[in-house]
């Protein structure tokens, strides 16, 4: 009688059963494609902020970082000034990095300069893959790149409009967490459903 697999490998290793929060983001959001531009700017943001931390870490804080951040709405963010950097920076319950805190800051504003020129973020990203989802065949997450040519492309033009923190790396970890790109393994369930809400 053949050996019957453990249920933990159906899905992404990354995810363990134990971790419950980090199971539920893998189970209900990580690889859903996100339109919506301020959702994917939020995404953006909170990716990097990550830079030089682990995943995990801004999910614990990512809902003490929406309360401090206003929502992360672009509109209010974008008016921040010297004293509400300071308000924030004492925060415990966020990354108290002032450059990813200013950085935060400018990208709210750029983000206001392109929609006030017609472009919207989610257009603008979506764009980079024609509105269709890279979906790839991953046999395990260990063998995910850091970073691909699109991600590079990508983060070379953030940068050319002055965003800040958006490395090949952080992209690419933004690209699969809203969907741009379907990293699930084949093997895991989330693979096929996240395709479900392909447009």
């Amino acid at each position: 009688m053949a050996e019957t697999k453990p249920e933990t490998a159906l899905y992404c290793g990354w995810a363990p059963l134990h971790d419950t929060l980090y199971r539920g983001y893998h189970d209900e959001e990580w690889g859903v494609p996100e339109y919506d531009s301020r959702a994917l700017w939020e995404k953006f943001q909170l990716d990097g902020h990550q830079a030089g931390l682990s995943w995990i870490t801004i999910l614990r804080k990512r809902e003490t970082m929406r309360a401090e951040f206003d929502g992360f709405d672009p509109e209010k963010i974008a008016k921040w000034d010297q004293a509400r950097i300071d308000k924030a920076l004492l925060n415990p319950g966020i990354i108290r990095s002032p450059k990813k805190v200013t950085a935060t800051i400018s990208n709210a504003q750029i983000y206001l300069d392109m929609r006030d020129k017609g472009e919207t973020f989610s257009d603008y990203l979506w764009n980079f893959v024609d509105g269709k989802p890279i979906v790839n065949k991953l046999d395990n997450w260990k063998n995910v790149p850091a970073k691909t040519p699109l991600s590079e492309t990508i983060a070379k033009d953030m940068k050319k409009r002055g965003f800040k923190f958006c490395g090949p790396v952080i992209v690419y970890a933004a690209m699969q967490a809203v969907g741009i790109v379907n990293d699930h393994e084949v093997s895991c369930p989330r693979h096929k459903q996240v395709q479900e809400f392909y447009r």
